[in-house]
């Protein structure tokens, strides 16, 4: 059952990475879902809450360096 929560979590967090056409949008999607994404990997370890901040500041440097088009799956 826990490992089917953190599917369930995990790809909540996916569908939203796509969220955000400036840098600071990006950022802070991006710090909430490596936030989430740490606090599931870092429970796993026992450190739910180091894991959180380590993954939302990966997640914000992340992006906030990328562009809205960097990854575009509907070019043709």
């Amino acid at each position: 059952m826990k490992s089917l929560s953190s599917i369930c979590i995990i790809s909540a967090f996916l569908t939203l990475s796509a969220c955000g056409t400036d840098p600071g949008e990006r950022a802070l999607t991006g710090a909430g879902i490596g936030a989430g994404a740490g606090a599931v990997g870092g429970a796993l370890v026992g450190a739910p809450l180091a894991g959180a901040v380590i993954g939302g500041a990966a997640g914000a440097v992340t992006g906030a360096a990328t562009s809205p088009n960097q990854i575009d799956l509907d070019r043709r």
